[in-house]
């Protein structure tokens, strides 16, 4: 009989989080869970704590303590709030940690759950493309495992062949093309933020779903492939694949190419990386061969989405810029969210604070940190020269 192992789940209430739950949930028994976490959705998280029976949970948002606090009250789980409480949590011993708050929030957690030296699932790709460097390195000096969640990297990773790195001619990430794939560009200025977020075929949060439509996630996705698989710009390609069945491929110098397929559902990633090096049973949608009728792919036309050049821009100018291309999108991706940028004025404005950046590497995490919050003003400024409205 396996081991019970223990797991922690920052970023709880997420749809990686919910995801992560539901797994656990299926076989409760085999896991013992140590923290769960949350931005400020203090019931929701309450009521995954109980379900998990978690040993204790954590909210960011101080205002949230009291809520989390009486939901708790006689479970006998721990509440607590507070950047510091956060990364407490983060720091807790664990076999399994998943890292899955949005954004570069998540950057400390992950850094400190990295710290214990086990193995950490990484869905929140921000840090590994502003911090990708540092990352790496704490992963190296503690002994630290890195499994990669999004499903294209997950993909990558079921079927890259380390012993054989120098005969890859390139790694190939699959996208959808978002909702608005086929219309035509001269449509997209006047796209809402409810058009945006309604995704063809993941069921993803709203951050994460836009990005998708601006294509800006696969964009970061070429440059988190480089930061886990070494590999360069050049040999890391796009297609356009609607039915989202096959997640990345592997093509190899004997012309063999080896794809990863599965339905389009987050629990199939997330439970290779929690039952690794091992398999397991999920409640995961399973894919139905004789169903598919076609698989289609496309070239990704850079010229339509602009977002994966500036991807390969990143990479080629340094750290400042891949901290600049993540931090800024951030920004613009709150304000369109808000009402106060146009879907298209996302990508422009990350382009701009791309070519404002500081270019120099940063040399610790609190220069990482520093050169994020400075792209963060600058987009702020920028946006509110335009609007006059304050967006993050």
């Amino acid at each position: 009989m396996a081991a019970v192992k223990t797991v922690s789940v920052l970023g709880a209430t997420g749809s990686v989080g919910r995801s992560t739950a539901d797994i656990l949930l299926s076989d409760l028994k085999s896991y013992d869970v140590q923290a769960v976490t949350a931005c400020s959705k203090a019931e929701e998280l309450a009521a995954l704590a109980v379900k998990l029976k978690a040993k204790s949970a954590v909210v960011a948002d101080d205002r949230s303590y009291p809520i989390l606090k009486a939901a708790l009250s006689g479970t006998g789980i721990e509440a607590s709030a507070g950047t510091e409480a956060m990364l407490e949590a983060a720091a807790m011993p664990a076999d399994y940690t998943m890292a899955a708050i949005v954004g570069m929030a998540g950057l400390l957690p992950t850094i400190k759950a990295i710290e214990q030296g086990k193995c950490v699932a990484i869905a929140n790709k921000e840090p590994l493309v502003a911090a990708g460097d540092l990352v790496l390195q704490t992963a190296r000096h503690s002994g630290a495992t890195l499994l990669p969640v999004d499903s294209e990297h997950n993909a990558v990773f079921q079927v890259f062949e380390p012993d054989n790195k120098a005969a890859i001619e390139r790694i190939v990430l699959t996208a959808s093309g978002g909702p608005f794939r086929t219309w035509p560009l001269d449509k997209l200025h006047g796209v809402t933020p409810d058009q945006a977020v309604a995704h063809p075929n993941w069921s993803m949060g709203a951050k994460i779903s836009v990005d998708s439509a601006t294509m800006m996630n696969k964009a970061l996705e070429i440059v988190e492939a480089h930061v886990l698989f070494g590999l360069p710009s050049e040999k890391i390609d796009v297609l356009i694949h609607p039915q989202s069945i096959v997640h990345a491929m592997v093509e190899y110098a004997d012309g063999s190419v080896l794809a990863q397929l599965g339905a389009p559902d987050m629990r199939i990633p997330i439970a290779h990386t929690l039952a690794w090096p091992a398999r397991t049973r999920t409640p995961g949608k399973r894919l139905d061969m004789t169903g598919l009728s076609r698989l289609d792919f496309f070239p990704a036309d850079e010229t339509r989405w602009r977002a994966l050049t500036l991807a390969r821009q990143a990479l080629k100018a340094g750290s400042g810029a891949r901290i600049a291309i993540n931090a800024a999108n951030e920004c613009a991706v709150a304000a369109f969210l808000a009402g106060r940028l146009n879907f298209t004025g996302i990508v422009e404005v990350t382009e701009e604070m791309m070519a404002r950046a500081d270019q120099k590497t940063p040399q610790s995490l609190e220069e990482i940190l520093f050169m994020d919050q400075t792209v963060r003003e600058q987009t702020e400024s920028y946006i509110l020269n335009t609007l006059s409205r304050k967006v993050c």
